[in-house]
């Protein structure tokens, strides 16, 4: 595979991490909330399709709506309970989406359906990748991406290595750290099937450096179930945890500019994706519960929480001891990547890695000052774009020569914005820039 001997990639930052405050908190269970609300749209892709109505009893697991299209994934209940509305409600993402809402009846009834099956890696490849998307498994590392699809490549795409995301490089969360020191079985053999469906000859788990517990049990994980997989302990740098700069770490191949993993043989996923993929195939257990770091600050007792789809924030704040006095930010995911949240009766959804309480020193905007022409933005963005240029185009409307500047190759990670002495909100620039150029695409058809 030619790997490298020092595992890493161009550019990047050292935030501080910040984990301190839950990288020893064990997972603990969140109580059952009296109602959760579940978006159809928690995923990349088409939103998927109601098939129940209103009044209907449902217990924990029955499937709730269809995929709208090949790039969607269904939704299941989290809960057992009655559906006592069908309606847009508040979405993480900061729109109304169309979602549907059960009220608890306390049982929590499981679908019988759901249970261990025998044999299930003896399954033919299209049964465990039908079993993935019927339990409604999307990317759980944020991007939401449908699994199902990402284990799909075409024909001339062949898959040689697959690569597990165990870096968790994002300050502040610990959702994946704690997993894979408390389900490492379930994560390795999650992974067992993952191979299986690709067909790839090389595996492996790339996990930084600062997390040595993990990469321990990991490795004595796989030994004590004979499997050739490798643990790749990484350097810490911050995003090492993004597909590109992952592969470019572990096996020096570089995704081409407006390419995907696929184009260089690989695939990549997130520990706690393969942790439900597992757990979708050998137990026919859809995606109605996932581990959410909160953290930061402004909230009492941070906590790393199993919840289930549709929990309301503010019941996950109660339950680790409500808020601080002096909130100023609300984020779902981490400080680089995540998106500031206007309520606390949003719910959390498959890709809710983490809730940060920020106190209000956060809440004051930035002042910004006329770009230096430093290049620190350059130097440090992984995918050796030129923010600041890109940043001022959108700035004064000029987007027709955006796409030929690679700006949907831009990551959004944030790196950038991180460095730059004038304070410039270059995510912010470039995101509405890239939201343009796919606007043209699709007015261009």
């Amino acid at each position: 595979m030619g790997f490298l001997t020092k595992r890493s990639f161009s550019g990047g930052i050292h935030p501080p991490s910040s984990k301190n405050a839950t990288k020893n908190s064990a997972i603990i269970t969140c109580p059952l909330p009296s109602t959760v609300v579940i978006p159809v749209s928690q995923h990349i892709g088409a939103p998927s399709k109601p098939i129940v109505e209103v009044g209907a009893a449902v217990k924990t697991g029955d499937l709730l709506t269809e995929p709208g299209g090949f790039i969607s994934v269904p939704v299941h209940a989290s809960i057992s309970g009655t559906v006592k509305a069908i309606e847009p409600r508040p979405h993480p993402l900061g729109n109304d989406v169309l979602s549907i809402v059960i009220e608890s009846d306390e049982k929590d009834e499981w679908n019988s359906s759901i249970g261990p099956q025998k044999d299930y890696l003896q399954l033919d490849k299209q049964e465990k990748i039908r079993r993935i998307r019927d339990a409604g498994i999307a990317g759980m590392g944020g991007a939401t991406f449908p699994t199902h699809v990402k284990l799909s490549p075409p024909g001339d795409k062949p898959i040689d290595t697959f690569l597990l995301n165990g870096a968790e490089c994002e300050p502040y969360l610990t959702s994946d750290h704690r997993l894979m020191l408390e389900q490492p079985k379930k994560i390795i053999l999650g992974m067992q099937i993952i191979v299986s469906i690709l067909g790839a000859q090389n595996a492996g788990i790339g996990v930084e450096n600062n997390k040595p517990d993990a990469i321990k049990v990991l490795r004595k994980t796989i030994a004590d179930l004979g499997l050739p997989y490798k643990v790749y302990s990484l350097p810490v740098k911050y995003p090492q945890g993004a597909e590109k700069q992952l592969i470019v770490a572990v096996t020096k191949r570089a995704v081409p500019a407006g390419g995907l993993p696929m184009d260089v043989g690989c695939v990549v996923q997130n520990v706690g994706t393969a942790m439900a993929v597992y757990e979708a195939v050998a137990e026919k257990k859809p995606l109605v519960e996932r581990v959410v770091t909160v953290t930061g600050k402004g909230v009492k007792n941070p906590q790393n929480v199993l919840a289930r789809i549709g929990t309301p924030y503010s019941a996950l704040l109660e339950f680790c001891g409500g808020l601080e006095d002096n909130v100023g930010k609300i984020i779902m995911g981490g400080p680089m990547m995540g998106l500031a949240q206007a309520s606390l009766e949003i719910p959390v959804i498959k890709g809710t890695s983490g809730l940060l309480i920020l106190d209000e020193k956060f809440s004051k905007k930035p002042q910004e000052i006329t770009c230096i022409s430093c290049a620190r933005c350059v130097d440090v963005c992984p995918m050796k774009l030129v923010p600041t240029i890109l940043a001022k185009k959108v700035k004064y409307n000029i987007f027709d020569s955006l796409e030929k500047d690679n700006v949907l190759d831009c990551i959004e990670c944030g790196s950038c914005a991180y460095v730059c002495p004038s304070q410039i909100n270059l995510v912010h620039y470039i995101k509405y820039g890239k939201h343009q150029v796919m606007k043209a695409r699709k007015k261009a058809g």
